[in-house]
């Protein structure tokens, strides 16, 4: 199986969630065992045996990624949350979007002093949502080793946004 397989499964959805944007629907790949599988085997061939201690996952689609990835690592799973999801004390990082501000959180209690952590979305956009996540990581407690996402889309530069970070993203668009 090829990252070509995979980028080939990807569905686009024109005008969604509003005009003008062309969606990456990654149902086909979570609906194929095959695919998911070979999805999440992307990621654990980087990290595996490098003591990745915790895998962050970002609402909601990352939730997927994040838990399968940590099931195969062998680390904890931790969540972060749109505001007001979470239960228990949290830190909050506000960032800016197109059309206005968003606020994610963590646990307070999430990370262990230098934990390594393992960032994983299932797409890199703006790069906005990724660096309020491995800042809350870093308010946490944590050290961000690698930023993970199966999808780049190469031309809104995100990366840029986020070069202090290590990142891998498989699939470009």
């Amino acid at each position: 199986m090829s990252i070509r397989t995979l980028k080939a499964a990807i569905r686009d959805v024109p005008d969604f969630p509003k005009p003008g944007i062309l969606f990456k629907d990654i149902t086909p790949i979570l609906k194929d065992p095959v695919l998911f599988r070979e999805a999440i085997a992307l990621f654990a061939k980087r990290h595996r045996g490098k003591g990745i201690r915790k895998v962050a996952a970002i609402d909601a689609r990352g939730f997927l990624f994040g838990s399968a990835l940590a099931c195969v690592l062998k680390a904890g799973v931790v969540l972060i949350r749109k505001k007001g999801k979470l239960p228990y004390q949290t830190h909050e990082a506000t960032y800016d979007l197109e059309y206005g501000s968003a606020t994610l959180s963590v646990h307070t209690d999430a990370f262990e002093p230098g934990e390594p952590v393992l960032l994983v979305d299932d797409l890199l956009a703006t790069g906005g949502t990724a660096l309020a996540s491995a800042e809350l990581i870093e308010r946490a407690g944590g050290r961000v080793v690698e930023l993970d996402f199966l999808i780049e889309l190469s031309f809104l530069k995100g990366r840029e946004k986020l070069a202090r970070y290590p990142l891998f993203a498989p699939i470009r668009f």
